[in-house]
């Protein structure tokens, strides 16, 4: 072939930007962005906050217009699933479709959300959030429910269940942890959001998990909790977490274990193959094991981030390894979370301006802030990702 070719598999945050900073660094060789999705890429995130409230449409949601993949010599290829890699001839297979060729591949195939297994978790009315089209069909079931069940009280969740009671609706939330957001936050914010969602007119069911869902005449009209109790639904809402899109990976040979995994270069098994963003189980660093902690991140911030360490990575022939501040968020009833850092091996917690709606919680491992959390604050949270920032510059000239 006359120039080199980056192929970049799914166009979500991760992929498109992959594509996006390529061109930026002076990528002067083909890529080629493919989606099984229809159509220009668009922003998933939103589709779980300013869509489902009804201040975006879709159409506000594209990362780009069509004509920008024509003008940045990126050729989209929408509609279709790549099926497999042949990685000795560097070819991927993309069902109806020609196979393309590639010199580097970039997996970028997101993750998938968890579905109800259990009795009646396939009726009409009971939802997933993961598309546009997922999306579309809630917010406009929720204008005529009554009775909303949310599954799961995570950020999703939350977000659903604060949107559908600020609509008026009857909304009951199953908890299988004994608190909100256990995995991400700490529980002094935990304490926060329970209190806004109660305020909020919600009842949150916490170390309760579900039996099944019952319906009549093929749709849903009832969730049972693990402790047999029952209550009344008309839409539900499932927000049990994701997994990572690794089964292209997997069939592969690429080495995979709840995600793909890959080095501080975020390179798979195979040099000629990268994996970032929802899909991708890396290294973080700076680490004082001699072998880092793995991690899976979805976040915007973690997608986008990696994408431009990738293209930094191919465009320039970087040699330096992936270091980034993880950072998050999430809105509901009007307070908007910020978290900056992680939180694995947090000890302790101290609270700033508690009482208020305008705070941040510090989380320590010993004197040293592992994560901040703010709530409408969002000078805390800029202050805490450049010292954390700070730090990591510090400790990566020094490791």
């Amino acid at each position: 072939m006359s120039e080199r070719r980056v192929v970049v598999v799914g166009a979500g945050h991760a992929g498109f930007h992959t594509a996006f900073f390529l061109r930026k660094r002076g990528w002067a060789g083909g890529i080629v962005l493919i989606d099984t999705v229809v159509g220009v890429p668009y922003q998933r995130p939103p589709l779980s906050k300013e869509f489902l409230w009804g201040k975006q449409e879709l159409e506000d949601g594209i990362f780009r217009p069509e004509s920008f993949y024509e003008d940045e010599r990126i050729e989209l290829i929408s509609g279709f699933e790549v099926t497999s890699i042949d990685r000795p001839t560097k070819t991927v297979t993309i069902e109806g479709h020609s196979d393309v060729h590639y010199d580097h591949l970039v997996l970028a195939t997101g993750s998938v959300a968890r579905k109800l297994s259990l009795p009646g978790g396939d009726l009409e009315g009971v939802f997933n959030l993961a598309t546009a089209a997922d999306a579309t069909a809630l917010r406009a079931a929720i204008a005529t429910a009554k009775n909303v069940v949310v599954i799961g009280g995570g950020f999703i969740g939350l977000e659903s269940a604060a949107m559908a009671a600020a609509a008026g609706k009857s909304v009951v939330v199953f908890e299988a942890a004994d608190r909100l957001m256990a995995r991400a936050i700490s529980r002094p914010m935990s304490e926060y959001f329970e209190g806004v969602h109660r305020g909020g007119g919600i009842d949150l069911r916490f170390s309760t998990g579900v039996r099944a869902v019952e319906g009549v005449d093929g749709r849903v009209s009832a969730v049972v909790g693990s402790d047999g109790v029952r209550i009344d639904a008309d839409l539900v809402v499932v927000g049990i977490g994701a997994d990572a899109n690794e089964s292209l990976a997997a069939a592969s040979g690429l080495a995979t274990d709840r995600g793909i995994i890959v080095d501080e270069f975020l390179r798979t098994t195979d040099p000629s193959i990268s994996a970032i963003g929802d899909c991708a189980r890396f290294p973080l660093l700076p680490s004082t094991s001699e072998i880092p902690e793995l991690v899976r991140l979805e976040s915007v911030q973690n997608a986008t981030d990696q994408a431009r360490f990738v293209a930094h990575q191919l465009a320039d022939d970087a040699t330096d390894s992936y270091r980034a501040v993880p950072w998050f968020w999430t809105e509901q009833f009007g307070r908007k979370l910020q978290i900056a850092g992680l939180a694995t091996g947090s000890t302790r917690s101290e609270v700033d301006a508690a009482g208020s709606d305008s705070f941040s919680v510090r989380n320590y491992d010993g004197d040293t802030v592992l994560v901040t959390e703010s709530v409408n604050a969002p000078r805390d949270h800029m202050r805490a990702r450049k010292e954390l920032g700070a730090r990591l510059t510090k400790e990566s000239a020094s490791s």
